[in-house]
């Protein structure tokens, strides 16, 4: 942890991981953007480069993060998608003008206007949770299966079948309590 503040949790699928910038949903939830330069911080690790951000817009980019969340569970577990949620993606999605641009090393990057770089950085978020959310992409919304975190992740393993949304956290953590439980049982 830097400054007191925990380190994000970094995943490969741009909208999913920002639904972890808030953990332990089911536990003692852990917020990792508690102040807008944290925003900013993340917004930076995955090239949506702004230079400031207000609270009004903090609280904004919590309301998107949550109704992915919401509208990811939904589709996970084979749910309707909550009207609020979708509505809410939908208009971050549409507020934004992001481009997409293509670097010299054949790379995508986002080019964020002037004018409201953390609604751009939003929308690019927004965007992206549409396309998981619709099944667009090569993979399957699921839920983690450690009872304080269900956190939704997009799983793009070969057999679509894993359990957890970091095996570094959730996954160590489930499997060093199997283990310890199985001590305790045994204590030979």
């Amino acid at each position: 942890m830097r400054s007191g503040l925990p380190d994000f949790r970094l995943g490969a699928v741009l909208a999913t991981s920002f639904t972890g910038t808030l953990s332990e949903r089911h536990g003692d939830a852990v917020e990792r953007i508690p102040t807008p330069q944290r925003l900013v911080d993340w917004l930076s690790v995955y090239d949506l480069t702004v230079d400031s951000c207000t609270t009004t817009q903090l609280e904004l980019a919590r309301e998107l993060r949550e109704s992915i969340h919401a509208a990811a569970t939904a589709a996970a577990t084979r749910e309707p998608l909550p009207a609020g949620a979708v509505q809410v993606i939908n208009d971050c999605s549409t507020r934004g003008r992001a481009a997409a641009t293509l670097t010299p090393e054949g790379k995508r990057q986002w080019q964020l206007g002037s004018a409201s770089p953390v609604e751009d950085a939003l929308s690019v978020i927004a965007a992206d949770a549409i396309s998981i959310i619709a099944g667009e992409r090569d993979g399957r919304l699921a839920l983690c299966a450690s009872p304080t975190c269900q956190a939704a992740f997009f799983d793009t393993s070969r057999s679509r079948t894993r359990r957890w949304c970091d095996m570094n956290t959730c996954g160590n953590r489930q499997k060093k309590a199997r283990f310890n439980a199985n001590r305790r049982k045994d204590p030979s």
